[in-house]
């Protein structure tokens, strides 16, 4: 097992890696912005190293001057969070290439999943239902709208190297497709670096279900069942639950099954998310596999009883997993509500300093942060400042249960997303279980 591990995040990630850490008898070494010398990661953590400015090129995507402290605090490996280097196959190969092992998978898996027209092809050979689109990235304008006009509109154009809801375009005639053509191109390539695109058909008011997988470098690949992450604002979750509303056990049997093929095919190594979309025929594709671990990973280690970020720690290491599949009884319901510092009538970054912080407690209740009073929240980063998990039972008690942590969560000084949530968690359908990812931008505009 490793001695000392560096956290190449920050936020409540990088709190939630370092109690994994401390909980394994590992020393935690923390890096920051200038704007997070007080951060709670830093002050939790064993060592902590400043890396440079806010912008997230010169600190958290800054990979020499993360290798410089690495090699400075004489840590043995690197846990990479969410966001960031998370799925950056160049980064994992630095970190082998300079002696540390990266808590993740393989360079190769990471780039074989992140291009998600390659990851499309691949899906197909493997036998795993895609989303019908272009056979790769398309060339030309012309030759998108040879594939819209073939599958039929509506139609997405997607990044090819995308991810986390950016670089994508809504056409539902040949008009939009026109339209959004160059804007996609551009977009991709300055969030993404490659302006390659693909079209891909729209799936109208569609589940977001996707299964957790753990796999060990001694061939045993395992599935921890699926979270329900459909609630979501431009393409971004706000809200997600175990088990979900939409799977019977025969359907779910059949995901869980595919996902475990999608991991299989790239033979991948250590915590991964395969997600899927399901129609209203129950019909499922694969959309892509996420090569890490998961903000609302939370809520599967609520119904499992599994620490997914201590078995990345440890597959990590070499350990083989130790359990089977027929040792994953996922029991109860969990959900969790994101807290994020965003105006809860136009959902736009909220930024500020928090003067007063409580989170909630009580029974079955689960808050993952990095908030408290006197934090200030910048313009520099993602505006989640915390994860509000509950675990009931049955549903209805998980609703009543994290409606109650809501109202007695207090935040001053910042608007958040807190009434979002509680509107949500009242409203009729959403309590039926009967919602997609469209729900809630429609519940929202009051439609």
């Amino acid at each position: 097992m490793f001695k000392k591990v560096l956290v190449a995040n920050r936020g409540e990630i990088a709190v939630r890696v370092i109690r994994a850490l401390h909980e394994l008898g590992i020393e935690a070494v923390a890096v920051y912005s200038e704007p997070d010398a007080d951060s709670m990661h830093v002050h939790k953590a064993d060592e902590a190293y400043l890396l440079g400015p806010a912008p997230s090129r010169e600190s958290y995507l800054n990979i020499p001057r993360i290798i410089e402290v690495a090699q400075k605090a004489h840590v043995d490996a690197i846990h990479p969070g969410y966001g960031f280097l998370s799925e950056n196959p160049d980064f994992a190969t630095v970190c082998q290439a300079f002696g540390f092992v990266f808590i993740g998978p393989d360079p190769q898996s990471i780039a074989a999943m992140g291009l998600k027209q390659e990851a499309r092809v691949t899906m197909l050979r493997a036998g795993v239902p895609v989303v019908p689109g272009s056979e790769g990235a398309v060339e030309s304008e012309a030759e998108a709208l040879r594939v819209a006009d073939a599958i039929g509109y509506p139609v997405l154009l997607k990044a090819a190297a995308g991810g986390g809801g950016r670089g994508i375009r809504i056409a539902r005639q040949p008009d939009d497709l026109r339209r959004a053509w160059d804007q996609a191109r551009s977009e991709a390539e300055s969030t993404f670096g490659r302006a390659d695109v693909y079209v891909e058909k729209y799936l109208v008011e569609p589940r977001h279900v996707e299964f957790q997988i753990l796999a060990d470098r001694h061939g045993h690949v395992v599935h921890l069942g699926e979270r329900d992450s459909s609630i979501q604002r431009r393409r971004q979750k706000l809200l997600e639950e175990t088990p979900s509303t939409a799977l019977d056990d025969a359907l779910r049997a059949r995901m869980a099954a595919a996902a475990i093929a999608a991991a299989k095919a790239v033979n991948y190594v250590n915590a991964g998310t395969v997600e899927f979309l399901v129609d209203e025929d129950r019909n499922f594709y694969f959309i892509e596999m996420n090569t890490r671990i998961q903000v609302e990973h939370t809520i599967t280690e609520m119904v499992t009883g599994i620490d997914l970020v201590q078995q990345q720690i440890r597959i990590a290491a070499g350990e083989p997993l130790g359990f089977g599949q027929e040792d994953v009884q996922p029991r109860g319901v969990a959900m969790e509500c994101r807290i994020n510092a965003e105006d809860p009538t136009t959902l736009l970054p909220s930024p500020g300093v928090i003067l007063a912080y409580q989170p909630p407690s009580g029974p079955g209740i689960r808050v993952d942060d990095c908030a408290h009073a006197g934090f200030a929240v910048t313009p520099y980063y993602d505006s989640m400042i915390a994860k509000l998990v509950a675990w009931a039972p049955t549903r209805p008690e998980v609703l009543a249960r994290m409606r109650r942590a809501l109202d007695e969560y207090w935040i001053e000084g910042i608007k958040t997303t807190i009434p979002v949530h509680q509107r949500l968690l009242t409203d009729a359908r959403f309590q039926a279980g009967d919602y997609h990812t469209e729900f809630l931008e429609e519940m929202l505009r009051g439609s």
